[in-house]
């Protein structure tokens, strides 16, 4: 089978998978109040439910999912053995089994080349590693704390497989990647990734260091993210995009950074028994959408707990997503569509649409610019 036949049949099984045609409105949480207003005992929580696979999200954030593997040793070709295959639906494994999906891979797990229009993404992987390639001739291995932030912009194909590097011990990931949209007049701007290295990302610790949060995007406190990439939505401060992934050991408090209650603030509880947030107290793998500018403290309690946050202003436009394209109007989809038919996105300069870099790369980025970033 050709490599465009491949292609051709991996984007039409994507936008299956995930096609939906829908308008997200506004949620906003009125008019904002003076903290001398504000009492300690007033509920911040707007809304608690259960956590699936893919998590609900407010604008101006389209999608998150906490992506958890137990991956076998790896073989020579950075994939599981074939042994593992057997019972699976090869190219469209979404189904845990023996610990792991396969994705959407066939050799190595992973989301071989797809296109993208419209919409950010950005991946935090905590354990393991991704290897990224795209149309743009860019290419990336980063993980265990690293983050890719791509912009894609008037569009842009992209892979992300998951080496299995070590062939004597199991290969464990774990990742969350988030989709954040992009305003109307930033829908065409230029494709771009960034690397926020974990080296970079501000570790803060509270409560007598039995509190740690990971600062990936926006302010806390006096603390400040790296920037993320020129045309985003979390670059003007105004927007107050936040990012965190909090890790609390038993018996431990925090207390959330305010923001204006206008901002849409989302708190993910994904690991751990229970959480208590101010005086109500919840089982693991909920989530709430909270008022930011209300008083929030969270208490662990005999296990350690894990939090992501996603907060940001909403950017209050209609939304059109169809499969791996967000845009305004359906006649914008369309066009994307379109657009992609005829151009591809600058074609895949690659050998493989699964595109795995060689055993022996450590964490690198490569820009389409030619600059090459190197991390041991």
């Amino acid at each position: 089978m050709s490599k465009e036949v491949t292609r051709r049949n991996f984007v039409q099984r994507l936008s299956a998978a995930s096609a939906s045609v829908f308008a997200l409105p506004w949620l906003a949480s009125g008019k904002g109040e003076s903290e001398s207003t504000i009492e300690k005992n007033m509920n911040p929580i707007k809304r608690s439910f259960p956590l699936g696979f893919q998590w609900e999200t407010q604008d101006p954030f389209l999608f998150c999912v906490h992506h958890e593997d137990q991956f076998p040793k790896g073989n020579e070709q950075m994939g599981p053995d074939s042994d593992y295959f057997k019972g699976r639906h090869m190219g469209d494994d979404f189904i845990i089994k023996d610990g792991f999906r396969m994705y959407h891979g066939k050799k190595v797990p992973g989301f071989p080349g797809h296109p993208h229009r419209g919409f950010e993404t950005i991946t935090v992987v905590r354990k393991g590693l991704v290897d990224h390639a795209d149309s743009l001739g860019a290419a990336g291995r980063y993980g265990n704390g690293d983050v890719q932030w791509m912009t894609a912009g008037k569009g842009v194909q992209h892979s992300e497989m998951f080496p299995l590097m070590s062939q004597s011990e199991e290969n464990p990931l774990e990742l969350f990647q988030v989709w954040l949209n992009l305003p109307k007049k930033d829908k065409m701007v230029e494709p771009h990734f960034k690397m926020l290295w974990r080296e970079s990302i501000p570790n803060l610790k509270f409560d007598s260091d039995k509190v740690l949060v990971e600062l990936i995007a926006g302010t806390w406190g006096e603390n400040k993210a790296g920037t993320p990439p020129p045309d985003s939505w979390a670059f003007p401060k105004e927007n107050e995009v936040l990012i965190v992934n909090v890790k609390m050991e038993p018996n431990s408090t925090i207390t959330l950074p305010k923001s204006l209650a206008l901002v849409n603030r989302s708190l993910f509880f994904y690991e751990g028994d229970q959480l208590t947030i101010n005086e109500q107290t919840f089982e693991s793998y909920s989530g709430f959408f909270t008022d930011p500018s209300l008083e929030t403290v969270l208490v662990s309690h005999d296990t350690p707990v894990s939090l992501f946050l996603l907060q940001g202003k909403p950017i209050d436009e209609q939304v059109m997503q169809y499969g791996p394209f967000v845009m305004n109007t359906k006649e914008e989809i369309k066009q994307a569509f379109d657009d992609y038919h005829a151009t591809q996105f600058g074609g895949w300069p690659w050998e493989r649409y699964d595109q795995v870099h060689g055993r022996e790369k450590s964490r690198f980025a490569l820009h389409a610019d030619g600059t090459l970033e190197e991390k041991s």
